[in-house]
């Protein structure tokens, strides 16, 4: 199941576990690396105390890729050019590290930045426009990347920097091969051609004004918000660490600067990060030692899971009518589908496994009640209420109506009228799949047992957002057998088997703690013990289906959507095969 991330933030020295290298680094438009900050003491590099850092944290949450949890901005220190120099200078100085690597992880950091919001799948064709410093290596590293994560990178890199570093990406870069495109083979309107640009043209150590061909190249980035108001297409700019042509501390000054969509900031922000107004804002890195936090007062967040980048500041404003996501899938027709919906659930389920998708036997669980009970009470005791029992006598009509409706609305499959009524979904594991159909365990004093004991039908869904996939089957339900149930709850983990004991799932609990004091004491009652005994109110579920149907999603729209009906001919169950408008 996927975690939720937590609402409070805390204040936690995650960043001593943290590999000792940074990304303030060498910043620069110069190709020399800086020199050792010779004023920089031991004493500044000796160990510090937990105490001494103090970060801004949020949980990780799934699926491996959440670096888009949410730091509040204003808890986040920003360098001044200074610092940031500074940084730069101890890192290639006391503390040892190369250039290259530090440009190796910050190009890493904006791909994978990058990849979180812009998906390859409709921001294909990236343009990373690269300076003669530094800040142009990291987006040459990049678009090394861009290409492995499955976008179709093109590099501009105009003033090419004659040191062996550069040299070498560029040679990886043509082997891949990814086009490397002059100033005059880009197009006046860049939007034409592109779906990302990629601003690695000046760091954060630049000064003065743009020079040719640069500050053409600038003015083209500028000018792509009037293309916009006449175009619809509007391609994304992303800016590395700081956007081209800004005051590295006061930000657009004249506010006639690029206006970049993403902003990657690198370390920690830069002082003209906090004008920056695009809706993404993230940092890349997890690489600054104790030392540096400490001697800067660094407070910054931690990189949920694995991830190189962390979102920070307000999220985006986001106009929820306006999410959609434009399907790319293989075409799902009748003629390539298994003639038994099992056999064709579980093609894709192993699909799903061989993808790598995270719990693809996550499903979820539809039940209902015999009167759509919710929250304890039936809608007919609800009417019942009512003076002189009237609406009760319309509660009944409306019952007599619906039975007569879903010969109607279902005529191909046999449904009950409990169907209708308010139902309850939940999250659950699948556990089985075989001829009799789908298992599931659980408690049976929860609420979906009880909605099961009055109304034993059900239904199924498996979404797999990685194969733009999701099946859903309905049902009949029963238990499945003492012994099955026995079965699989001694092959689970006796800290699962003491969980079941412990959980009397759906009951209101005074705290957390009352759970684990009860788990603490069921774990050493049993800690003797070779075999747990299985609760009398745990088991299984088997659900019969007697419907199936396969749903692949498609651009515009206009999806895949098969259905498996049983019917009988010649005195066989065979199942019916139809497609469903999307």
């Amino acid at each position: 199941m996927r975690r939720v991330l937590g609402n409070s933030r805390k204040l936690i020295c995650s960043l001593l576990g943290q590999a000792p290298v940074s990304l303030a680094y060498y910043k620069s438009s110069h190709s020399k690396p800086s020199t050792p900050l010779s004023r920089f003491s031991s004493s500044f590099l000796a160990p510090i105390s937990i105490s001494a850092i103090r970060v801004f944290c949020s949980k990780s949450g799934e699926v491996g890729s959440m670096a888009s949890s949410v730091q509040n901005l204003g808890s986040i220190s920003y360098l001044a050019q200074r610092e940031a120099t500074e940084v730069d200078e101890t890192l290639m100085g006391p503390l040892g590290f190369s250039v290259d690597q530090l440009m190796e992880l910050a190009g890493l950091s904006v791909a994978t930045s990058i990849a979180e919001v812009y998906k390859p799948s409709e921001y294909n064709r990236v343009l990373a426009i690269c300076g003669p410093g530094n800040n142009g290596g990291d987006g040459l590293v990049a678009a090394r990347h861009f290409y492995h994560f499955g976008y179709k990178p093109f590099v501009c890199y105009p003033k090419r920097t004659q040191k062996p570093l550069y040299s070498g990406l560029v040679t990886q870069l043509e082997s891949l091969p990814i086009p490397f495109l002059s100033v005059d083979e880009l197009p006046v309107d860049l939007s034409k051609d592109f779906d990302i640009l990629v601003d690695a043209m000046f760091g954060f150590s630049f000064h003065g004004a743009p020079r040719p061909p640069f500050d053409e190249l600038i003015q083209k980035l500028v000018n792509l918000h009037s293309y916009q108001r006449v175009q619809q297409k509007s391609p994304v700019i992303v800016s590395v660490d700081i956007p081209s042509g800004w005051h590295v501390e006061e930000g657009d000054v004249g506010g006639e600067g690029i206006k970049p969509d993403m902003l990657v900031s690198l370390t920690a922000p830069k002082l003209c990060a906090k004008k920056f107004s695009g809706p993404h804002h993230f940092l890349g890195g997890r690489f600054v030692p104790p030392t540096i936090a400490e001697k800067y007062k660094l407070c910054l967040p931690q990189y949920p899971g694995t991830s190189m980048c962390v979102r920070i500041g307000k999220p985006p404003q986001i106009d929820i009518a306006a999410l959609r996501e434009n399907y790319i899938s293989p075409e799902f027709l009748e003629e390539h589908v298994e003639a038994n919906p099992l056999d064709q659930f579980r093609k894709w389920f192993d699909d799903a496994v061989a993808a790598g998708l995270k719990e693809p036997n996550a499903m979820a669980l539809s039940t209902a009640g015999k009167d759509g009970k919710l929250h304890g009470s039936t809608i007919g005791e609800m009417w019942a209420l009512a003076p002189n029992g009237i609406l009760e006598k319309i509660w009944e009509l409306t019952k007599k109506c619906l039975n007569i409706l879903k010969n109607f609305a279902f005529s191909s499959t046999k449904y009950d009228i409990h169907a209708y009524y308010l139902s309850s979904s939940r999250m659950v594991l699948l556990k089985g799949v075989d001829k009799g159909g789908f298992v599931w365990y659980t408690n049976y004093e929860s609420r979906k047992a009880r909605e099961l004991s009055e109304n034993p039908h059900a239904a199924l869904l498996f979404y797999w957002d990685g194969l733009n996939r999701q099946v859903r089957v309905e049902g009949s339900v029963q238990k499945v057998s003492d012994e099955e149930s026995e079965q699989y709850f001694h092959s689970r983990p006796r800290g699962s088997q003491i969980g079941a004991i412990v959980s009397k799932q759906s009951t209101v609990v005074p705290g957390r703690h009352v759970l684990h004091q009860q788990y603490k004491e069921l774990e050493e009652k049993y800690s003797k013990e070779v075999m747990i005994p299985k609760p009398k109110h745990w088991g299984g579920y088997r659900l019969q289906p007697n419907r199936f149907e396969f749903w692949q999603g498609q651009m515009s729209r206009l999806h895949d959507r098969l259905e498996y009906s049983p019917q009988e001919i010649d005195g066989k169950r065979v199942w019916k095969i139809v497609r469903l408008a999307p």
